[in-house]
């Protein structure tokens, strides 16, 4: 059962992807399950190994891996240590990266092509990664499927986003402090420039109402990060979806980093389950 972890897709003019490939290697195709991290977030985050590992049993292909400048290097993708990575992210990177990753996924030289099935793909998205896997799956047909938990609705009004924009411009640089780390991770104005020239592009609610894939929207009912009516509005928006509560579950299914058991609290248990149904069916 290989897992293959910390691989690095280099790529030009760009900075490199690391990522982590989860599955049973039997020379025969499996679905492909590719897993977007949220903000101040990594692949390595908490459980998301043992999430991995429960998508491998089930006899998928699953990938996660670290967007480019979500503060991580190649040499420590956990955590933040590239704080002038941080700064110069936006959406439209992260669109970018995901695009890359599926045609590296997709190129002929991809050693583990025998396992995939390339037809059958499902992008799931944890919270701002809910949002991007979104807006990817609206714009591209390889996408089969689409699964989103904890989800934002609207990145506009995401504190990355927003703020005093007056002061942010005449500086150039915001902070926002990471709780569990205490750094101050900068933001550079970039980031607003990026989501205005782009803003229709972002728009979760013009995405979702173009979504014609099946789509499961998973949120805790306790979630304080990003409000449960956040998915009751991309439910809204695409009433096809399907919205699964999980009661008195937080904004990461009731998990932590770090995770130090070998057991996935029952929440995300819940939501594991019902995304690899999802991915299967």
């Amino acid at each position: 059962m290989p897992t293959l972890t910390n691989q690095v897709f280099h790529r030009n003019h760009k900075k490199p992807l690391v990522w982590d490939a989860y599955f049973n290697q039997t020379n025969i195709k499996k679905p492909l399950v590719v897993f977007c991290h949220g903000y101040k977030g990594f692949k390595d985050w908490g459980c998301w190994h043992l999430v991995a590992k429960a998508f491998q049993e089930a006899n998928l292909f699953f990938v996660k891996f670290n967007f480019s400048h979500n503060g991580g290097t190649i040499e420590n993708p956990i955590d933040f240590p590239d704080l002038e990575a941080f700064a110069e992210n936006n959406y439209s990177k992260e669109l970018d990266d995901l695009n890359d990753l599926l045609h590296a996924l997709h190129s002929e030289e991809n050693p583990h092509k025998n396992d995939l099935n390339l037809q059958d793909i499902t992008l799931i998205g944890h919270s701002r990664g809910g949002g991007i896997a979104t807006i990817y799956a609206a714009e591209n047909r390889c996408v089969n499927k689409l699964i989103t938990w904890a989800s934002v609705s609207d990145f506009g009004k995401r504190t990355a986003t927003t703020g005093d924009l007056e002061a942010w411009k005449k500086t150039g640089v915001k902070y926002v402090l990471n709780g569990r780390t205490k750094q101050q991770m900068p933001h550079n104005y970039q980031f607003y420039e990026d989501f205005k020239a782009n803003e229709t592009r972002l728009n979760l609610e013009r995405a979702a109402k173009t979504i014609g894939i099946p789509h499961l929207i998973i949120h805790g009912t306790a979630d304080l990060s990003v409000p449960f009516k956040e998915a009751e509005a991309l439910h809204t928006w695409n009433p096809k979806s399907i919205l699964l509560p999980i009661k008195n579950a937080n904004h990461v299914f009731n998990a932590a980093h770090p995770w130090e058991t070998e057991n996935l609290p029952t929440a995300l248990q819940q939501v594991v389950r019902a995304s690899i149904a999802f991915s299967r069916s």
